[in-house]
C-alpha cells in the first residue's frame, strides 16, 4: 500500500505514516480528563489530531516540531476530519518530505546561478566565487536551503530562487549603469545570503537554528566569505573587504559604521535584495 497523503484521508480510514507535526497541546476535557492535541502535515494539508488514552504517556514520545509516526483512526468530529491516535512518536525521515519546495526547476536555477558566476571576471572573486560553488557540500545546502521562516520564498529551493532573482537584477543594472564595479556587485549578489544554510534547522517547518538565533545570516554570511577568502590565501584585503561591505550592509546602513554605505555597490545591492524580496512577498502573502 503507498503512502496516504492528509488530502487523501477518509472517515473510518486507517492512518500509518509519518508526518509533521506542527502544534502540540496538552488539554482538558470537560469531565476533568487530559488529552493530547496536536496538528499533523504534509505537503497536501494538516489534520488535526487527538489522543484521550494515555495522553501524558503519547505526549513524552515527541516534541512540536518532530517529524512523527503516527498511527490512528480517521474519525468525523463536528463536520470536520481528525485523527484518533493509538500511537505516535519521533520519526527518522527527509525533511524535504514534508516542506513546501520552490516551484521552479532547482536544475534549472543552478544552470542560471553558474551562468551569472561566470560573468564575475575579476580573477580574486572569481577564484571566491569558483571555490563556493565548487564545493559539493555547500552547493546541496545551498540549494536546500529556504529563504526564510514565512516570509517570501520560504521553502526549500527558496534561497536559490531568491540568489538568482537578485544576482539577475545585478548584472541588468551594471548594463544600465555601466560606472558601477559588476564584478564586486554580481559576487556580492550571489554571496549576500550565504548564510541561510546556517541560519535554518529543517524538521517539521523551518525554525532557527542556534547560530541563527545567536548571529543572523548577514553575519554568519560574512564570516562564511571571510573564512573562505582566508583559505585561499590570496584574496586581496581591499576586495575582501569591499565584498563583505555589500554582504554586510544588503539589509540596510542601519548596523554599518556611521550609519551609511560606503560604496554604491552596496547601495545598489540593498535596493535590489529589497526589490525581490519585496516583490515576492507581495505576490506570495498578498500587499
Amino acid at each position: 500500500m503507498g503512502v496516504v497523503t492528509i488530502a487523501e484521508l477518509r472517515a473510518g480510514g486507517e492512518v500509518d505514516g509519518v508526518f509533521a507535526c506542527t502544534r502540540k497541546d496538552r488539554l482538558t476535557a470537560r469531565n476533568g480528563t487530559p488529552y493530547l492535541a496536536v496538528e499533523l502535515r504534509d505537503r497536501t494539508g494538516a489534520i488535526p489530531g487527538r489522543a484521550f488514552r494515555d495522553a501524558d504517556f503519547l505526549a513524552g514520545q515527541f516534541e512540536r516540531g518532530d517529524l512523527v509516526q503516527v498511527a490512528g483512526k480517521v474519525e468525523r468530529f463536528r463536520d470536520e476530519l481528525q485523527v484518533e491516535l493509538r500511537a505516535i512518536k519521533t520519526a527518522e525521515a527527509d525533511p524535504s518530505e514534508f516542506l513546501p519546495v520552490a516551484y521552479r526547476d532547482l536544475d534549472e536555477l543552478d544552470g542560471f546561478l553558474e551562468h551569472l558566476a561566470r560573468e564575475v571576471y575579476d580573477p580574486d572573486l572569481a577564484r571566491l566565487l569558483r571555490s563556493f560553488l565548487g564545493d559539493e557540500g555547500f552547493r546541496a545546502d545551498f540549494r536546500r536551503a529556504p529563504c526564510t521562516r514565512n516570509g517570501h520564498h520560504a521553502y526549500l529551493g527558496g534561497l536559490l530562487e531568491h540568489t538568482v532573482a537578485v544576482a539577475t537584477l545585478a548584472q541588468e543594472t551594471c548594463v544600465l549603469h555601466p560606472r558601477l564595479n559588476s564584478d564586486l556587485l554580481i559576487c556580492a549578489a550571489i554571496l549576500h545570503d550565504a548564510g541561510k544554510i546556517q541560519e535554518f534547522e529543517l524538521g517539521a517547518d523551518i525554525a532557527l537554528s542556534e547560530a541563527g538565533e545567536l548571529l543572523g545570516h548577514v553575519a554568519l554570511g560574512q564570516q562564511l566569505v571571510a573564512e573562505r577568502a582566508r583559505s585561499l590565501g590570496d584574496v586581496p584585503d581591499a576586495k575582501l573587504h569591499a565584498l563583505s561591505h555589500c554582504i554586510l550592509a544588503h539589509h540596510g546602513a542601519d548596523s554599518l559604521p556611521g550609519r551609511r554605505f560606503k560604496s554604491v555597490e552596496a547601495l545598489a545591492l540593498f535596493r535590489l535584495n529589497a526589490l525581490d524580496s519585496g516583490v515576492k512577498g507581495a505576490l506570495e502573502h498578498g500587499l
